[in-house]
């Protein structure tokens, strides 16, 4: 089973906790028969976020976490190997087996006829001798097929080497205001790389939610298609953008997967916004991602020819101790996972790998006017307060780029909470109210 090495240090830490399934899933908001699946081995969860709260409960330490992360990302890409390995074994085997008969089978006809000994004429025929059985069929040795698999989970996982960029950029500790629909930077590009980083002004409506307009540097400018416009397919100039790229900085399928630090008292925070209006809401708090962000980025040419998508980048600006901050959850009583085909970021690696999981392949991709792409990436870390940002890699004929995708022209940031308590606001609730942890 792909997630053998995974189960089994997802069942210690469970055993070690002396919580039951029962009592887990209270916790965790999810059922019992959900978290018997996963920790007994029978289903590999689709993402991470839900098997890091499960540690978390169980009280694994730093070290425990990236493990089971690393042993995760080997489950996930060994997902439909070894079904696809068995598949093939079986036809190979059958093929060898009918090959062997039809042998035996031609070798028995073609084998001279022995010579019977001298027999008086009235003694009985003796019977005739059985044909030697075929040979039992050859099977792959356990430790091979290991190997194999092995390397085929090496290959799926790897992704784009990042290299850790060291910085002390204090701006970037503090995300600043932007559009509740994300920013939307356009790109340019010369036969030398270029980079973008296009800074944001945000005004706050009424209902909290936030605009934004941007400019950027001759290589990248930050700006959005006119809505409702109708644009025929065309060639991009040869000194205009290329492609654009729009951020969404806080994503989730569920309110519960998703969380904010804020140093601030429950009685000044106010209730959950809308994930529309997450930007607006979180802006002013200074809130900071807690324990994991998923940044949604939708890239789109802007002529006919086509951008290819080289490669997607983590740079690490700061890395600092967690935040001793109080947890504000997003939502209440979640339970259930949304499969989501997207790229995780283990943010606690000291060069962050942007690695694709369930069932996302990796790059290269194309982009055209007609033929946007739409990518999830989910970034967490256990231990830290990180200050990062991406970087995309694009080619297009004989012109290519690189550019910066952050928040609003900031890093994003995302930090791991002191301990697993939090506040949560219930449906027809009138505040906050704490949830203990472990």
């Amino acid at each position: 089973m792909a997630g053998d090495d995974f189960a089994v240090l997802l069942r210690e830490l469970k055993e070690r906790s002396g919580l039951s399934y029962g009592a887990l899933g209270k916790r965790l908001h999810m059922s019992a028969s959900t978290l018997h699946r996963y920790v007994s081995g029978e289903v590999v969860p689709t993402e991470f976020a839900p098997v890091e709260r499960l540690a978390r409960v169980c009280r694994a330490t730093p070290e425990e976490l990236l493990e089971l992360h690393r042993r995760w990302i080997r489950a996930d890409a060994l997902r439909g190997v070894k079904k696809e390995g068995a598949e093939e074994r079986e036809t190979e085997e059958k093929g060898e087996e009918e090959r062997e008969e039809a042998a035996v089978s031609v070798a028995a006809e073609n084998a001279p006829s022995a010579t019977p000994a001298p027999t008086a004429p009235d003694a009985p025929t003796a019977p005739p001798t059985p044909a030697e059985p075929a040979p039992p069929r050859r099977r792959v040795p356990r430790s091979a097929l290991y190997a194999a698999t092995g390397v085929v989970a090496v290959s799926a996982a790897v992704a784009l080497v990042a290299n850790l960029v060291s910085g002390t950029d204090g701006g970037g500790r503090h995300g600043p205001a932007g559009a509740a629909e994300g920013t939307s930077a356009s790109v340019s590009g010369t036969a030398t790389t270029g980079s973008a980083s296009p800074s944001a002004s945000a005004s706050s409506s009424p209902s909290g939610s936030a605009s934004a307009s941007g400019s950027g540097s001759p290589s990248a400018s930050a700006s959005a298609p006119r809505p409702g416009a109708a644009t025929p397919s065309r060639r991009a100039p040869a000194d205009g953008p290329v492609l654009t790229v729009s951020t969404t900085p806080y994503h989730w399928d569920v309110p519960c997967e998703h969380a904010f630090l804020i140093d601030r008292s429950p009685q000044n925070v106010p209730e959950p916004p809308a994930q529309q209006d997450a930007v607006g809401w979180a802006t002013p708090l200074g809130a900071v991602s807690a324990n994991r962000q998923m940044a949604v980025l939708t890239v789109q040419g802007t002529g006919a020819e086509t951008v290819v998508l080289k490669d997607l980048h983590v740079r690490v600006v700061s890395s600092e101790p967690a935040l001793d901050w109080k947890q504000y959850v997003m939502g209440n009583g979640c339970g259930g996972q949304v499969d989501t085909g997207s790229f995780d970021v283990s943010l606690d690696l000291a060069n962050p790998l942007v690695t694709p999981v369930s069932g996302q392949r990796d790059f290269p991709y194309s982009v055209s006017e007609s033929d946007p792409e739409v990518f999830k990436v989910n970034a967490h870390t256990s231990g830290h307060d990180v200050s990062w940002y991406l970087e995309l890699e694009w080619s297009s004929g004989a012109r290519q780029g690189t550019v910066r995708v952050d928040d609003h022209g900031k890093p994003f940031r995302t930090s791991a909470s002191r301990d697993s308590s939090y506040y949560a606001y219930p449906l027809g609730g009138d505040g906050w109210e704490r949830v203990e942890g472990d």
